[in-house]
Order: structure tokens, then C-alpha cells, then sequence
């Protein structure tokens, strides 16, 4: 049972840090910037009703 808690304690702790360098470095922004093209393009191919 100790193990397991050791184990469990690791994981969280890992995802912690983890957290912390994609908020220190800001990976979230990043990473959207990179992909932004690719969403816009697909987009841009979507019909669209314009109804005023």
C-alpha cells in the first residue's frame, strides 16, 4: 500500500513541474500560435450562411 501512495505522490508530483514549465514558458500560446494556420485554413473552408 505504501508503494502505491509512493507511486501516486511521484506521478502528481511530476505533473506538478510539469505544469509549471508550460506556465513559466508559456507552451500553451505556443503551441496554439503554431497551429492557428492549419485551424484558420480549415475554417476558411467552411460554408457559410450570411443572413442579415
Amino acid at each position: 500500500m505504501l508503494k502505491v501512495l509512493l507511486i501516486v505522490a511521484i506521478v502528481i508530483a511530476v505533473l506538478f513541474v510539469l505544469s509549471l514549465i508550460v506556465y513559466f514558458f508559456n507552451l500553451d500560446m505556443k503551441l496554439t500560435s503554431a497551429i492557428q494556420p492549419l485551424l484558420e485554413k480549415h475554417y476558411d473552408k467552411i460554408k457559410r450562411e450570411r443572413k442579415l
